[in-house]
């Protein structure tokens, strides 16, 4: 087993974070402060992430995109992790995995225009009683000679003010549930308002309400009924990529400034890094650091081998997102008041660790899909060669 980066991989890797340090930590205060980006700057950084190749990393490259394998693209989306959220979105794109059931004159409309960067694409999934539990939705949709009358609503929609068109999930059976392309600005198709978060400044979380929603026949994504498992895929994606790598990324870039600021301060003649209950918070957050880094490697692995890590990606979501928590929950300790101070990133970074133990299932929710896949598998799930 070789864990080392390759040559490859390590150009890759500095490309990003030279990226990200140049283009996009400047503009991280501008954001938290006004809860924006201009048009201009965003089209800016668009185009200089495209120029190097660093958009749609997860597409295909006889499609436009980055072409990169599983692991590679986890690799990426780890230093994403060391910048927010709505910076990433804008910079290196969020194309969702279902858009690859395109065909025919889809192709042209929808999946192309998304890899580019013409079109911005947004997932509709969640609904008021319907988060964890993804079966759980009342969108519906029907069919008509037409197509189809879609008629709902979602809710926490990110990115949705800036999305051109959303993947949205909806019944169209008892069981059945299909997903469809629906394009902003459609007749009974309403925006609602954006509902502030805590966290992630910047990237708007919005409610959608659709009235008698006319859909063409295009509109639907793959096959009808086939709604549900594309949902899921995609969901597996994030909750490795954009939770699972991203939160150890954050978590690294937290512990480096935590590292660097116990060997500067001073209390009682010492550096407080020489205090033993200081050495212990960053002697854990390395350990849990380094721990989650190598569960969200191996998951991203057995996607490249075409093994199911659907449990590990589980294991993965918990772990990363419970790490997270905990490392920016000792920065604010080691940094003291200035920790709590909107002067440093680190009360930024706390309020945005909170929602990685909720989006995309909660810890709670994975735990029970853990517990089941062990009573089932047995040590399968835990030991080696089983």
């Amino acid at each position: 087993m070789d864990f080392s980066l390759n040559d490859e991989q390590k150009m890759m890797v500095d490309a990003v974070r030279r990226f990200i340090a140049d283009e996009l930590k400047p503009l991280e205060n501008g954001i938290e402060d006004t809860g924006t980006l201009d048009k201009r700057t965003a089209q800016a950084i668009h185009e200089k992430s495209k120029a190097l190749g660093l958009y749609a990393l997860n597409m295909p490259a006889d499609l436009g995109g980055g072409g990169l394998s599983k692991l590679d693209r986890i690799l990426c989306e780890e230093q994403f992790g060391h910048t927010s959220d709505y910076l990433v979105r804008r910079a290196f794109g969020n194309v969702y995995e279902p858009l690859l059931e395109c065909k025919g004159d889809q192709l042209e409309r929808w999946l192309k225009p998304a890899i580019t960067g013409q079109r911005t694409c947004a997932i509709a999934i969640t609904e008021p009683g319907a988060g964890s539990d993804a079966q759980g939705i009342k969108t519906h949709a029907k069919k008509t000679d037409a197509g189809w009358v879609l008629n709902g609503s979602k809710h926490f929609i990110s990115d949705g003010l800036w999305s051109d068109f959303f993947l949205v999930s909806a019944k169209t059976g008892d069981k059945a549930i299909s997903m469809f392309m629906v394009d902003k600005g459609l007749p009974g198709f309403t925006v609602g308002k954006d509902q502030k978060m805590m966290g992630l400044r910047g990237t708007p979380h919005v409610e959608l309400f659709f009235d008698n929603v006319p859909l063409e026949p295009a509109a639907l994504l793959g096959e009808e009924g086939q709604g549900f498992k594309l949902a899921m895929g995609a969901l597996n994606v994030v909750r490795l990529a954009q939770v699972g790598a991203r939160a150890v990324g954050k978590a690294s870039h937290v512990l480096e400034l935590m590292v660097s600021y116990a060997s500067e301060r001073q209390q009682f003649n010492s550096k407080i890094g020489d205090f033993q209950m200081v050495q212990q918070m960053l002697a854990d957050s390395v350990i849990e650091v380094n721990a989650a880094r190598w569960m969200v490697y191996q998951a991203a692995w057995m996607l490249d081998q075409g093994l199911d890590a659907r449990e590990q990606i589980a294991m993965v979501k918990v772990h990363a997102a419970e790490t997270l928590g905990r490392v920016v929950d000792r920065a604010v300790q080691v940094f003291g008041g200035m920790g709590f101070c909107k002067e440093l990133p680190i009360e930024r970074y706390y309020r945005d660790a909170r929602i990685y133990r909720i989006f995309d299932g909660t810890s709670e929710i994975h735990r029970t899909v853990i517990a089941k896949s062990v009573m089932k598998k047995g040590a399968a799930l835990f030991d080696v060669n089983r």
